[in-house]
């Protein structure tokens, strides 16, 4: 799948964020609640606007891998910082998945799944 319909289709949710980002923590602390003591600290209607946002910036940059790799390095460090360990990608990862899946539906060809899968396990 291109960037240009990946865009297209993550078009779809810009004006659902509150649903997507509900959703994705809903589920995230639902299965893993271990991972909820790292969002202690955390003002979590500001931590979805920030998730929300950092999807934006992927989707909005995927044909600028300069824009992009800055972007994510500093999120990566940020992480780093707050207690996250590699152990959580994969947990955030397929929570994301399942979120795309859940909002977008049909709108989510399996495809699309594929080509965020393979961007976001190593």
């Amino acid at each position: 799948m291109s960037a240009s319909q990946e865009i297209n289709v993550f078009a779809q949710i810009r004006d659902r964020s509150t649903e997507f980002t509900d959703y994705f923590y809903n589920t995230l602390f639902a299965n893993y609640p271990q991972v909820q003591p790292l969002f202690a600290n955390t003002y979590m209607q500001s931590q979805a606007k920030k998730l929300f946002a950092s999807l934006v910036l992927v989707v909005d940059n995927l044909t600028k891998p300069g824009v992009l790799g800055d972007a994510l390095t500093g999120l990566g460090a940020r992480h780093v910082q707050y207690g996250i360990l590699p152990e959580h990608y994969p947990i955030v990862g397929g929570t994301l998945l399942k979120t795309f899946a859940f909002t977008l539906q049909e709108q989510w060809p399996p495809e699309l799944e594929d080509t965020w899968t393979d961007a976001m396990v190593p």
